[in-house]
């Protein structure tokens, strides 16, 4: 394992995504080509102090639960604080649901979710990695999640929401965040709360969005 690598953390505690392998997959195939060494792993112990100080980013790929043990919430938190990347994907906003550090980083936690149907990505911006090669107006087919409060009251910066007028069952409003990043302290933090199916993970411009995020969050350990 090289001195900056990715670790990718799968573990579950709840539903169980099958989009999983694909989106592992898909992950460290974008981390190699920006060349960090991968790691995928559901081992608690991996959130340990000498093994995230080899990490330009900790990915957390629709991770449902607790599923971290007290010394890897001890260690993440202080990876974190302390400059580590820290990408949740999808189910990511279901992980921890007792932890309130963890509520705080993401600045808000899953609510529900209709039916799987077709919507509309907005960017909100095109001067972000994450966002950059997104159409300002996408068609895309997910798991549209609703969250117990609107992350901007976090202090996030949004940069894609979902037009609710093009689905059935949205439950945030006119202002429905689903891409949003933040520092916490020295580290950087993004959250997409897209990519519920496993095809999802073989779309070009949904990989971009994902290579762009990643880059944008090792960017804290350059």
């Amino acid at each position: 394992m090289t001195t900056s690598d990715v670790l990718i953390y799968t573990r579950t505690a709840g539903y169980r995504h099958d989009s999983i392998p694909a989106g592992a997959a898909t992950l460290a195939a974008l981390a190699g080509a920006a060349g960090f060494g991968v790691e995928t792993t559901e081992d608690p112990a991996a959130f340990r102090p000498g093994r995230l100080g080899r990490c330009a980013a900790v990915i957390f790929l629709s991770t449902t639960g607790p599923v971290l043990d007290p010394e890897g919430r001890t260690a993440f938190e202080a990876y974190v604080r302390g400059g580590g990347g820290f990408l949740a994907v999808h189910a990511a906003a279901n992980a921890e649901p007792d932890w309130p550090f963890y509520g705080e980083l993401l600045g808000t936690r899953f609510a529900g979710h209709p039916d799987i149907q077709p919507g509309v990505v907005c960017a909100q911006t095109h001067d972000h990695p994450a966002t950059a090669g997104l159409p300002t107006r996408w068609a895309w087919t997910d798991e549209w999640y609703d969250f117990t409060s609107n992350p901007r009251g976090a202090g996030v910066r949004v940069l894609a929401t979902v037009d609710e007028s093009t689905y059935a069952g949205g439950a945030q409003g006119p202002d429905h965040p689903l891409v949003w990043c933040r520092e916490a302290d020295r580290g950087r933090v993004l959250f997409t709360a897209l990519g519920h199916a496993a095809e999802a993970y073989e779309d070009a411009v949904f990989r971009a969005h994902l290579a762009g995020a990643l880059d944008w969050v090792t960017a804290a350990r350059s």
